[in-house]
This record gives C-alpha cells, sequence and structure tokens, in this order.
C-alpha cells in the first residue's frame, strides 16, 4: 500500500496560543505502539493538559491522551501513558537551555502525520498574563476594524 503524501492534521491545541506566548517550534516524531497510531489515524486525541519535559537527555510527551483503538484487543494501549519523542540530540540541548529559562514549559501545539509518519509540533511557551491576553484581544479588535474600513473604502463606501 502506498504511502500517504502531504500533512493530516490529527489534533491541534488552538487554547495554547491564548494563554501562551509560544518563541519557538520544533517538530519530533512519537514513539507509539500500533493500537496507538490507528487510533491516531481514526482522528481521536486530545492535547489538553498535555505538556513535555526533559528527563535524562530524553524529551518525554506527558498527559496527552489517545483513546484506545476500537478493534483493539488485550494489546490495546494506556490512553495517557508517557511517550518518548525523537529529537535530535543538537535540539534537545538547545531546548535544555531555554528550559532553564524561568518560566519557560514545552507544550504541544499539534499532532499530525506528515507522509505517513506521526509528529507533534512543539513550542516553547512562556505563561502570559490576563492583561496581556486582554492587549491581544484588542489588538486583534483594533486590526479588524482597519480591515473592514479598508474594504469599505476599496469599495466606495463611506
Amino acid at each position: 500500500m502506498p504511502r500517504e503524501q502531504g500533512r493530516k492534521v490529527v489534533a491541534s491545541n488552538r487554547k495554547a496560543y491564548h494563554d501562551y506566548a509560544i518563541s519557538d517550534t520544533y517538530e519530533a516524531g512519537m514513539a507509539l505502539t500500533g493500537t496507538e497510531v490507528k487510533s491516531l489515524r481514526a482522528g481521536r486525541a486530545s492535547l489538553t493538559d498535555a505538556f513535555a519535559e526533559e528527563t535524562n537527555g530524553e524529551i518525554f510527551l506527558r498527559g496527552m491522551h489517545i483513546p484506545e483503538y476500537t478493534q483493539g484487543t488485550w494489546t490495546n494501549h494506556e490512553p495517557r501513558r508517557v511517550r518518548k519523542l525523537l529529537l535530535n540530540r543538537e535540539e534537545i540541548r538547545k531546548m535544555q537551555g531555554k528550559l532553564r529559562d524561568d518560566g519557560v514549559t514545552l507544550i504541544p501545539l499539534s499532532v499530525y502525520f506528515n507522509n505517513g509518519y506521526a509528529k507533534v509540533e512543539l513550542g516553547l511557551a512562556k505563561g502570559k498574563k490576563s492583561y496581556d491576553k486582554r492587549q491581544d484581544l484588542a489588538a486583534r479588535d483594533a486590526q479588524k476594524e482597519i480591515n473592514r474600513s479598508m474594504g469599505r473604502r476599496i469599495k466606495g463606501m463611506p
């Protein structure tokens, strides 16, 4: 059977951009079992409360929920098990240096299939304060109003 081409998003963490300021993003492979891959291909995964952490020079994804495969037997997986992420040693070293900063964490932004391989996009994130969130909303609303008035001007409306 030919391998899938392109990128197919399984789950995304849209709330992450609201709650955190994302500075860098990384793409990592995941060490998964067979039933986890089948469940992901069915489009079932949740990234709420998921985070990544460094342990003994390796990066692990914790809290990600992949439901059990419905046609699975006794070989089914644990839904919230700890999953190892596959990264280059240099990428891990860079992350370790940045994670030493206060308040910086690694969070998964999306899970997807890239040319048939399950990948996770990680973001180096720093938590936003409530006033930062309000400023972002105000800037977004102002930009919408600017775009709306520019559209009217182009159309010749007042």
